[in-house]
């Protein structure tokens, strides 16, 4: 996926329809965020290893494939109006989590290294 490109086109599409004026990076933010709301609905009440096997179900599968998009459409349109340059963000990020959260300290373990009891 070429992220710039896909901006250009969501950028595209809500300036062919007026909508900047209600993109601003608040209501984006927002909007991320019911967005991955929605997507917590589909495993509300599903076991581990049931989420695991989403797939199985076609009409949930497909609802949670729309959300997933629907949460990246609204953090391409957020990085878009912030200028934020999303690959090089993440790549700073997991720098970052490297750095955090070692092999040696993190490996196999759910529970923030600096939390654990010694």
């Amino acid at each position: 996926m070429d992220i710039k490109s896909v901006q250009k086109r969501l950028r595209e599409f809500a300036q062919e329809r007026e909508w900047e004026q209600f993109h601003s990076p608040k209501n984006l933010a927002i909007a991320l965020a019911v967005e991955a709301a929605e997507l917590l609905e589909p495993f509300q009440w599903l076991k581990e290893e049931e989420s695991r096997q989403l797939a199985e179900n076609p009409t949930d599968y497909a609802l949670v494939k729309e959300e997933i998009a629907d949460v990246m459409i609204y953090l391409l349109r957020l990085a878009d109006q912030l200028d934020i340059d999303l690959e090089s963000a993440v790549e700073e990020k997991i720098r970052k989590n490297a750095e955090k959260y070692p092999v040696a300290l993190a490996k196999g373990n759910a529970v923030k290294y600096n939390r654990r009891e010694s």
